[in-house]
C-alpha cells in the first residue's frame, strides 16, 4: 500500500538554518531516503518552498477567490511529503521515525494511506525513483 508522509515544521526555524545546516540536514535525510529507495519502495519526495510563496484557492459559494500563503494558520507549516510503499502502517512509521531522527528540531510527520483516482499513470509505473 502506498502512504503519504506529510512533513511539518516551523517554517521561520528552518529558513533560519544556515547553508551549512541546511546541506547537513539533506545529507542525513537522503541516508534514510536511500535505503528506501534500495528496497525499490521509495515514490515522489518533494520539499515545497516556503509558504510566502504560496497561494490558496478557495470556494465557498459562487466563485473561487485566490489568497496569498496558504489557508491555514498554524504554528508548523507543510513543509513536503514522501510516497512510500510500504506493506503496512507500521513499516510506514519506522520510515517516518528514521526521517524525524534524521531531521533536527522539533516539527511532526503526518502518515496517511493513499488512494488513486481519475489518471492512474503513476499507478501502473513498475518502479518510481526517488527525486533527487
Amino acid at each position: 500500500m502506498l502512504y503519504a508522509i506529510l512533513c511539518y515544521n516551523e517554517e521561520n526555524a528552518v529558513s533560519q538554518w544556515t547553508k551549512e545546516e541546511d546541506a547537513a540536514c539533506m545529507v542525513r535525510l537522503g541516508e534514510v531516503q536511500a535505503r528506501m529507495s534500495a528496497k525499490g519502495k521509495l515514490g515522489p519526495v518533494v520539499r515545497l518552498w516556503n509558504t510566502d510563496e504560496a497561494k490558496t484557492l478557495r470556494k465557498a459559494s459562487g466563485e473561487a477567490v485566490v489568497f496569498d500563503g496558504p489557508f491555514a494558520e498554524t504554528k508548523e507549516q507543510f513543509l513536503g511529503f514522501y510516497v512510500a510503499d510500504c506493506e503496512t502502517m507500521d513499516e510506514a512509521l519506522d520510515f517516518a521515525r528514521q526521517l524525524s531522527i534524521a531531521n533536527p528540531g522539533l516539527g511532526a510527520y503526518e502518515i496517511r494511506p493513499l488512494r488513486y483516482f481519475g489518471d492512474n499513470r503513476l499507478a501502473s509505473e513498475p518502479q518510481v525513483q526517488a527525486a533527487e
